[in-house]
């Protein structure tokens, strides 16, 4: 698997923590060192008596998620290792808690820099945004060839360290040895919005069904805006749906983060918006393998080279123009627009997790 990641079994009895260090990094799990909460449980950062900083995800006892969840997780981490996913230091089951302990990573999830208070992602180059959907699909890649589905993923779930190198997170489940490569669900984990269809109406998880989510996370980077949307006129719908009707019709560009719009080359753009597009097909056998994500992604980066000067004046990628009201109003979406098979009231999910 090449010099970058490796996979062997690691004694778990060497990652185990005593509860007490982890009060003592955290100084008895105060407020102040709270960073995030999700369905498993509240994440605090904290600092080991060596010096280590790490993120520790602490199981709320009322959680749904329990056991299966937190082996899964050591399960995974402690066998796999690869730069784009978040590295396991250790874990804690004593004194009635289940605690994870990962590596600390100082810029958060992507999530936080596309809609929180910290939007530096919005004045990041398109280049960037690209090395972070293209390490993403590195992961996943790496994790589908070790025959391990994610199954939930989301920007949410994707880590930036300080050089906003991708590390993925928050594993949901994995998949077995057997040769019909699908793992059947009776209760659905998952974020809506994000779902494939096949998962949230029949429980089906597959590789493709990580493939859909991506493809919702590639049109989130692309536009910095929400997998699930407010209508007035439909209430909560699906981004992603209306991100792939724009795309077939050619106008990709009404939709686009307008921090990116004049920097971006149509030639990139239209692979960039043609491959999310076919992540977010129907059906799991139309949808590319992460291979083929990867490869899409990366020509992509490819064709935006070279740099396209800040400076629209001097060289723009598109005219300058008044930007479409569909920007700022989502109520102005052409009345032909049809949810499909995404559709919000078809998903069975028992766990919403907003991020």
């Amino acid at each position: 698997m090449g010099s970058e990641h490796s996979k062997g079994t690691v004694p778990q009895e060497s990652f185990q923590l005593p509860f007490a260090a982890l009060q003592e990094a955290t100084n008895n799990f105060d407020d102040k060192f709270f960073i995030g909460e999700g369905g498993f449980g509240k994440v605090y950062r904290g600092v080991l008596r060596d010096g280590t900083k790490v993120a520790l995800k602490r199981r709320n006892r009322l959680s749904r998620r329990g056991i299966e969840e937190f082996r899964t997780e050591i399960e995974i981490l402690s066998q796999f290792r690869h730069p784009n996913l978040v590295s396991l230091i250790g874990y804690c089951n004593d004194n009635n808690e289940m605690i994870l302990i990962f590596e600390y990573l100082e810029n958060g999830n992507l999530w936080s820099h596309l809609y929180g208070s910290d939007l530096r992602l919005h004045n990041m180059s398109w280049e960037q945004r690209l090395e972070i959907c293209i390490g993403t699909a590195r992961g996943l890649h790496y994790l589908h060839t070790s025959r391990v589905i994610h199954g939930d993923v989301k920007s949410a779930n994707i880590l930036l360290d300080e050089n906003f190198v991708p590390k993925i997170a928050d594993f949901g489940t994995r998949k077995g040895t057997d040769l019909d490569q699908t793992r059947l669900s009776i209760r659905i984990i998952g974020t809506r919005g994000y779902i494939a269809p096949e998962y949230a109406m029949r429980g089906q998880l597959t590789e493709k069904s990580d493939v859909y989510s991506f493809g919702v996370v590639l049109f989130e980077v692309l536009c910095a805006r929400s997998a699930i949307l407010q209508s007035f006129v439909r209430g909560m719908v699906s981004f992603a749906d209306w991100a792939v009707e724009l795309q077939k019709k050619g106008q990709l560009e009404q939709i686009v983060d307008p921090n990116l719009l004049v920097k971006i080359r149509p030639e990139s753009l239209r692979k960039f918006g043609e491959t999310a597009m076919k992540c977010l097909a129907g059906s799991g056998v139309d949808r590319p393998s992460m291979s083929d994500v990867l490869w899409n992604l990366e020509y992509a980066l490819h064709l935006q080279e070279p740099v396209i000067p800040d400076d629209p004046e001097e060289d723009s990628s598109f005219p300058i123009r008044e930007l479409s009201p569909l920007i700022n109003d989502f109520t102005h979406v052409d009345a032909s627009f049809n949810i499909g098979t995404s559709n919000l009231d078809d998903i069975s999910s028992d766990e919403v997790i907003s991020p």
